[in-house]
């Protein structure tokens, strides 16, 4: 197990069903949690775990990067966002809003807000999520989706690449196929479509552990088959 003794970790998404995986594994690797989210998930996430601070917060609106930038955290784990689906021509002004708010603008508002008080103490890793469909540039009946997730993924990226010089890093996580919650399984996806959030908490917390020397700036994560 990794061990996170003494490091502050801020949680968006908090409540969900990786966040809450996530969690759990960072709070066994001995961690801190600040938790960002929204209503009832987050006051389920806040009852469940032990945290340093909660903060109940719209990250889609810019007004959020100024509470941020009050707290201190050494790593961003970015679970928040949002899928859905529609024929290409049927998609609407309202699902790119939607969809790119909820997967890109929030990550956007996540890092202007973590980011100073990295590159003060000149360390720091961000954490976020992508999607397989963006791993593979393709997605039917997904093409915003794909589109968001494909952003976050280039956004990650370019920040490493440009802020790994002064101590923060970046990291891409994709998994390659459902996450297993009960939304998925509501859909009717089996068990041998998804994947364990478990493993992808597991697969996070390892990769925050990670020295410089081997850093993991994308990692893809596939369902047992």
């Amino acid at each position: 197990m990794a061990k996170l003794s003494g490091t502050t970790v801020m949680l968006t998404g908090a409540g969900g069903a990786l966040a809450t995986a996530v969690a759990q594994e960072l709070i066994d690797a001995g961690a801190e949690l600040i938790l960002v989210g929204r209503g009832e998930a987050l006051t389920r996430a806040e009852d469940r775990f032990p945290a340093k601070k909660v903060l109940d917060l719209d990250l889609t609106d810019p007004d959020c990067v100024d509470i941020l930038k009050k707290q201190r955290a050494d790593v961003l784990i970015h679970t928040a966002g949002r899928f859905s689906t529609q024929d290409a021509q049927k998609a609407s002004e309202k699902d790119y809003q939607a969809l790119f708010g909820a997967n890109m603008q929030t990550l956007f508002h996540a890092v202007q807000g973590v980011l100073p008080h990295m590159l003060k103490q000149k360390e720091g890793m961000i954490l976020g999520v992508s999607a397989g469909q963006a791993a593979h540039m393709s997605g039917p009946k997904a093409a915003l989706y794909t589109a968001s997730k494909a952003a976050v993924a280039a956004y990650l990226l370019s920040l490493h690449a440009e802020l790994q010089v002064k101590g923060v890093t970046t990291m891409t996580l994709y998994p390659m196929g459902a996450i297993d919650t009960p939304a998925n399984r509501e859909a009717g996806l089996t068990w041998e479509a998804t994947i364990d959030p478990r493993a992808l908490a597991q697969t996070l917390a390892h990769a925050i552990t990670r020295p410089a020397r081997a850093h993991l700036t994308e990692l893809k994560v596939y369902p047992e088959l």
